[in-house]
């Protein structure tokens, strides 16, 4: 009984490796595969990011684009007459999206039965309208485009709709301090 509790001690007792190859491949691989690891760590850690395919997400002018200003201060010579707009130009600009298909109660560029009662408030009127806004219209006062600017633009609207105003001109410069 002795005996044959004592064989099967012995194989419980074994381990996993029974021959030499057993033990060489063991050996090999318990070498190998934690130094394959560290290298494919290594080389996971030390590769530049690469962004998705079709981001530039993280290229230098996406970045140039996210952190530039938000607002420019554009300084405007007033007083220079061929610095400033021509009516025509302003309107095209700024008031043809309205004008020209008469949205939200706008009136059409050219029809003189719509611009009569406007026009029978003076061009002062208009031209405070204008610059501060009126109904559905947005102030345009300060913003691309100078008071002297507006003024050519409503004097263009409404000669366009039968007013005889005159174009307002360029403030004259100061005279230089002595």
């Amino acid at each position: 009984m002795s005996d044959a509790s004592h064989s099967h001690e012995e194989e419980a007792h074994e381990g996993p490796v029974k021959t030499p190859k057993q033990l060489i491949v063991t050996v090999i691989f318990s070498f190998v595969i934690p130094i394959f690891v560290c290298v494919m760590l290594a080389t996971y850690v030390t590769t530049d990011p690469r962004p998705a395919a079709g981001s530039d997400g993280l290229g230098a002018e996406a970045t140039a684009r996210r952190i530039s200003p938000v607002g420019k201060v554009v300084v405007k010579d007033a007083s220079n007459p061929a610095s400033l707009k021509t009516g025509e130009q302003v309107y095209a600009a700024q008031c043809s999206g309205c004008h020209v298909a008469g949205m939200l109660g706008a009136p059409k560029l050219g029809d003189a039965e719509a611009w009569g009662p406007r026009l029978a408030q003076g061009y002062e009127a208009l031209l405070n309208s204008a610059l501060k806004g009126k109904n559905s219209m947005s102030a345009q006062g300060g913003g691309d485009y100078g008071d002297v600017e507006i003024g050519r633009a409503v004097v263009y609207m409404a000669n366009k709709g039968g007013a005889q105003f005159t174009e307002p001109q360029a403030p004259a410069a100061p005279e230089a301090a002595r």
